[in-house]
């Protein structure tokens, strides 16, 4: 028997099933009351029992030294802002009654510690907005020190050889660091039954779904129109991902809208005004949720007491798709990111660096420019930087990309005045800074944006210019996955907003 965890390793030929996002039943659990208990925490700690509050939890969450060593400055992209990795695991605790997992609608779980929901709340510096980031748990990445692997198996893998949790919690940390270039500053973890028991002190939540829901499976049962969910059916609609057109993606918009619905709640007035009711959320938060030992909830309440739920939004990892791959030929479904358009997405949750707003346009003739194809059409690199020699651009020789839906401008620090050049004459493309480029390098995506051609070809009276144009825009490939939807930021913290 392998001790690998079970969702980076083969099925066996005489038990193989179909490919699926799906566990066996006693992994149904994905829990992901880290948010609430974070935004719990910044409320109580910013009303009256401050104090009171603050001696409780301090007294009774569980640390666990979970940080290692960040990535140098330089390459820290979001400069004070802070990001804080909740992590939900469906690990059933030793002492879990047959009551309280049958409260849960699952059983017994021999130990397991993979990851299964994997959030960064990105909080802005001034503390007034925040997005909560989420990264698919089938996510085929590169695991430190083990290779590729599915991300909720890099805290297990960390546990390994004497790590235990805090070895789990590094891995993973050092994992997410990498795939996405944000600097983890701080940790929670929570597991399946803390998920339950605070939200059954929070009381209950009111949700809206356009379409009816039922799933046997995580025993999620409700009418279209609006629900008011106690503890264990929003422990189910959580975890819902049977019956859903994109299943665990899907899923992720349930956890986003369900969290952004929470937040809403107990960030309203007179909410956790009552002392007994307050105490007892204090105590389930305290006895559910781990974290780093350089979390101070005291200056997370004051970065965040100005934090609204109309500020606080959600989104998730750029895809590229969800292929079966087939790793010592066994089959494997797993969450393709994309890594190549990964800076452009986190630039846009993030903001353009000053420096690269304050730059003025350099002239092209000074401008040194490289054309990377990732748009999966044959000859795309050529043409672009055919267009860009004919305007002026001092051009290399065109190379290949990874597959990336985003056209980007990638440049490296100091050269922001050169990147806004290539920018500006390619419309669409997003600038971003980078530490993987030696230059500035135009990278194609497969969203269609290229180079426009010089103005003074479309002016030449003796020249068809017009037919020209849109010609090579007919060319111009159709976007393809991740669709605008999977990626997009979502405000599903306002009131009255339904989902599917």
């Amino acid at each position: 028997m392998t001790n690998a965890p079970e969702e980076t390793r083969p099925r066996r030929a005489d038990r193989a099933v179909p490919p699926r996002h799906g566990r066996r039943k006693h992994h149904w659990g994905v829990v992901l009351p880290a948010v609430a208990g974070v935004l719990t925490m910044a409320v109580l700690l910013s009303g009256g029992y401050a104090a009171y509050a603050y001696n409780r939890l301090a007294s009774s969450v569980t640390k666990v030294d979970a940080i290692g060593s960040a990535p140098p400055a330089e390459d820290d992209v979001d400069g004070r802002a802070m990001n804080i990795l909740l992590v939900g695991d469906d690990h059933r605790p030793d002492n879990a009654t047959p009551e309280q997992l049958a409260e849960l609608s699952t059983e017994t779980d021999g130990g397991a510690t993979n990851t299964d929901t994997m959030i960064v709340l990105h909080i802005a510096a001034d503390g007034r907005s925040a997005t909560m980031i989420s990264f698919p748990r089938d996510s085929y990445v590169d695991i430190p020190g083990v290779g590729k692997g599915k991300l909720n198996s890099a805290f297990e893998y960390g546990t390994r050889d004497g790590g235990g949790e805090s070895g789990g919690a590094k891995k993973l940390i050092a994992t997410i660091q990498g795939l996405s270039g944000l600097t983890i500053d701080h940790y929670v973890r929570v597991s399946l039954l803390g998920f339950y028991e605070i939200v059954k002190q929070l009381g209950p939540v009111n949700v809206c779904l356009n379409q009816p829901a039922k799933d046997a499976y995580s025993g999620v049962d409700l009418p279209a129109g609006v629900s008011e969910l106690d503890a264990k059916q929003a422990l189910s609609f959580v975890r819902q991902r049977h019956g859903l057109p994109n299943g665990d993606l899907d899923r992720q918009v349930r956890q986003q809208y369900f969290l952004s619905q929470e937040a809403r709640k107990i960030l309203s007035a007179g909410t956790l005004l009552n002392p007994v009711k307050t105490t007892k959320i204090i105590d389930a938060i305290g006895s559910s949720v781990e974290t780093d030992q350089g979390l101070d909830l005291l200056s997370l309440a004051r970065q965040t007491s100005n934090l609204r739920p109309a500020n606080i939004k959600s989104a998730t990892i750029p895809i590229l798709g969800t292929p079966t791959i087939y790793p010592n030929g066994y089959a494997l479904s797993v969450v393709e990111v994309d890594t190549a358009g990964m800076p452009a997405f986190v630039q846009g949750l993030v903001g353009e660096p000053p420096a690269y707003t304050e730059a003025k346009a350099a002239d092209p003739a000074s401008v040194s420019v490289t054309v990377t194809n990732g748009s999966g059409v044959t000859g795309a690199a050529a043409a672009a930087s055919a267009v860009l020699t004919q305007r002026g651009f001092q051009v290399g020789a065109p190379g290949s990309s990874p597959t990336t839906a985003t056209t980007m401008v990638q440049y490296p620090v100091g050269q922001e005045a050169q990147a806004k050049a290539v920018a500006s004459v390619v419309p669409g493309a997003v600038p971003v800074q980078s530490t993987t480029v030696q230059g500035v390098t135009l990278v194609l995506g497969t969203d269609g944006k290229t180079p426009s051609a010089p103005a003074a070809e479309t002016a030449e009276p003796t020249q068809p210019s017009s037919p020209a144009e849109p010609s090579e825009e007919a060319a111009a490939p159709e976007p393809t996955e991740p669709s605008p939807s999977s990626t997009a930021v979502h405000e599903y913290g306002q009131e009255g907003v339904c989902i599917n």
